[in-house]
């Protein structure tokens, strides 16, 4: 089969991706070549593999039969525009990074990490030995974490704050879906109950995927729920939080902190169209939280043995949308 990657990360892992389907494909590693030396080669793909996909481009693969996407969001490929044999398909694997990036940020807000790096580099030397007024800072256990949505990143964020002495709860919109044995959480409710896990927070961690019912769904009334010490952590994507409501509580002390590893805009643009890096209370990160190298050899590994699968005429796994497409190309 002929197989395009196009994605920057996961071309590093090009040699990983051969050996794991014994040598037998031709890859095209695309993650370098321009709009139109893409759009010259797509319609004799087999395969495309990356996160991105224009409908122009969806519309002349003509011999397409599967698209993996590198990550679990999809919504950058044109599903309409894409033949109804190909199949699509995504992966995970990044909950465990995630939630050690969450962790991180939440420590780093609660004992002011930021703002004494920079004071100290730049030769003020304050704590609260030599300054009386300064809070103290605040240990996790004790504390508890909300979160909003329960997959893969949500459970995992979940184990590993349970694990540091955190109490959990989280809404997601099967509530009665069963649980891994080790989680313990206070409780697990349906999206109604968003209002109340804001309020019994300390923490908010945003992990759902964006679509209508969660664009905008942290909003003034929802930063206002949660309280004057309670920080907020979104992994998930910008507009699930209202980006001018955040921004507001963030300046007037509405909410304590927040960490913020995605945003409103992508390069080349600025991630907002508002200051927030003027605020000494936000952790600001360019939706690296999940950019592990046991992340994407993991991905790898799984899109490798999903295409011995279409070779093979085997059910695929993760799909998102299934094709019709279910041998191989005959050779030649």
């Amino acid at each position: 089969m002929r197989i395009m990657l196009n994605h920057r990360i996961l071309s590093r892992f090009t040699e990983r991706l051969r050996t794991l389907t014994d040598g037998r494909h031709e890859w095209l590693e695309a993650s370098d070549w321009d709009p139109e030396r893409i759009a010259g080669a797509i319609a004799d793909v087999d395969v495309y593999v990356g996160s991105q996909l224009g409908e122009d481009d969806a519309r002349r693969a003509r011999r397409l039969r599967l698209v993996h996407v590198v990550g679990a969001g999809y919504d950058g490929i044109p599903l309409e525009a894409l033949g109804p044999e190909v199949t699509v398909a995504n992966t995970h694997h990044h909950g465990r990074s995630i939630a050690e990036h969450v962790l991180m940020c939440v420590l780093m807000l609660s004992r002011r990490v930021l703002t004494a790096d920079r004071e100290l580099r730049a030769g003020r030397w304050r704590n609260v030995a030599v300054d009386p007024t300064l809070p103290f800072g605040d240990t996790l256990r004790g504390r508890r974490v909300g979160v909003i949505g329960f997959g893969e990143t949500g459970t995992e964020i979940a184990r590993l704050c349970q694990a540091v002495g955190l109490g959990v709860r989280a809404v997601r919109r099967d509530p009665s879906a069963p649980l891994p044995a080790d989680l313990r959480p206070d409780w697990v409710g349906g999206t109604d109950r968003l209002p109340e896990l804001l309020a019994e927070s300390d923490v908010v961690v945003v992990t759902v995927p964006l679509g209508p019912a969660t664009r905008g769904l942290i909003g003034p009334a929802e930063l206002a729920a949660m309280g004057r010490h309670s920080l907020l952590v979104n992994v998930a994507r910008g507009p699930v939080v209202q980006e001018e409501a955040l921004y507001e509580a963030l300046s007037a002390g509405t909410i304590a902190g927040a960490a913020l590893d995605v945003w409103w805009a992508g390069p080349p643009h600025a991630p907002s169209r508002l200051p927030f890096h003027t605020l000494p209370n936000v952790v600001m990160t360019p939706h690296n939280s999940g950019h592990t190298e046991e992340t994407f050899a993991s991905r790898a590994t799984e899109i490798a043995a999903n295409i011995t699968r279409l070779e093979q005429g085997s059910p695929l796994t993760n799909v998102v949308r299934p094709g019709r497409a279910t041998t191989p190309p005959l050779p030649g």
